[in-house]
This record gives structure tokens, C-alpha cells and sequence, in this order.
């Protein structure tokens, strides 16, 4: 009877490889330590990747989908921007592996396949969110929704790398203030 296609085991390589990814950065990540950490060999590995830049990328995706959900999950754009923030301070590692390597899939040119039409749907969802509640196309909402994640993305960082320890507490307040301003604003500044 032949084997049966372990329908886990795709889930448990991102899984392992993002573990080694917070441990050990781009060094960490060979075939032979994921198949070993995700429980598998290094045949059943390259089933599935055909090398670790093609972990990397699926990894990549994963964690873009994952921020799209919590985007669109999301009822109010200062709700996107504080979930934002929440996931990368719940995967530190993750969220500045993405932001090494998204370019990459956002402009796969680069990489000698043709360009990607995609967007970056969390900015797009937050664009959704002020059209609906200020009214326009989504489109009419672009500078603002950039600002805030430009201000989401920035606060990320920063307490990722610990830079906001001297101005605890109340950083995250400010934050909060911030994008609240930036949407009572964003009429004008989409005007502009």
C-alpha cells in the first residue's frame, strides 16, 4: 500500500523554519535543520521546496496572509493599525524577516519572473475602511492609509528593537493618539 501525503507536514516546515529563522537568522535556515526540526527528512523537504529560498518565500507568504486576515478582520482602520502593531510584537522574528524580504514578492522582476499585480492588501483594507467611513473610492484614501501604516510600521520597529524603552509608559497611547488624529485628518490630507 503506498504512503499517504502527511497533510501536516507543509504547515510543520514553515512552522520549524520560522523557529530557526528567530534562533539563528539566514544561517539557521538549511534543509537539513528544518527536516530535522519539522520531524521529516530531507527528501520529503525537497518534495515540497526545492530549496530554502523557496521555504523563505512560501514562509513570506504565510506571514503576509496572516497580516491580511487581521487587516480584514479588522472593523475600523485604527483597528488595522493597532492589530498591526500587536503582530509584530507577537512575532518579532516573522515581521522583520518579512520586511527583509518582502520586496521580493512584491517585485518578483527582480528575481527574472514578471511583475506582481498585487498590492499590499492590509494598505488596501485600510483604504476600504476610511472610504467607508468617510465616504469616496478607496483610491481617494491613499496618502492617509500610507501614513498610517508608515506610523504602524514605525512603531513595530521601534519597540521590536527596543528603541521606545526610555519612554514607557504611555508610548503606546501615543501611538493610539497618533493614528486616531491621522484619520480625523484624513479628509484634508486626502485633498491634498
Amino acid at each position: 500500500m503506498p504512503r499517504q501525503p502527511d497533510p501536516d507536514l507543509e504547515g510543520r516546515i514553515l512552522n520549524a523554519a520560522g523557529k530557526l529563522w528567530a534562533k539563528g537568522g539566514e544561517g539557521a535556515l538549511t534543509m537539513r535543520a528544518v527536516a530535522k526540526a519539522a520531524g521529516t527528512n530531507t527528501p520529503a523537504l525537497y518534495r515540497r521546496f526545492k530549496d530554502r529560498k523557496d521555504i523563505l518565500r512560501a514562509l513570506l507568504q504565510r506571514t503576509r496572509a496572516e497580516i491580511t486576515a487581521l487587516a480584514e478582520a479588522s472593523l475600523t482602520p485604527e483597528e488595522v493599525c493597532e492589530r498591526y502593531v500587536e503582530y509584530g510584537l507577537s512575532h518579532p522574528h516573522l515581521y522583520e524577516l518579512f520586511y527583509q524580504h518582502e520586496y521580493e514578492l512584491f517585485h518578483p522582476s527582480r528575481a527574472g519572473r514578471p511583475p506582481s499585480r498585487e498590492t499590499r492588501p492590509a494598505l488596501d483594507a485600510v483604504r476600504r475602511k476610511l472610504a467607508e467611513r468617510l465616504g469616496g473610492a478607496p483610491e481617494d484614501h491613499t496618502r492617509v492609509a500610507l501614513a498610517l501604516w508608515m506610523l504602524a510600521h514605525g512603531m513595530a520597529m521601534l519597540a521590536i528593537g527596543k528603541s521606545l524603552r526610555d519612554f514607557e509608559p504611555g508610548v503606546r497611547s501615543v501611538f493610539t493618539a497618533a493614528v486616531a488624529a491621522l484619520v480625523r485628518e484624513s479628509d484634508n490630507i486626502s485633498r491634498q
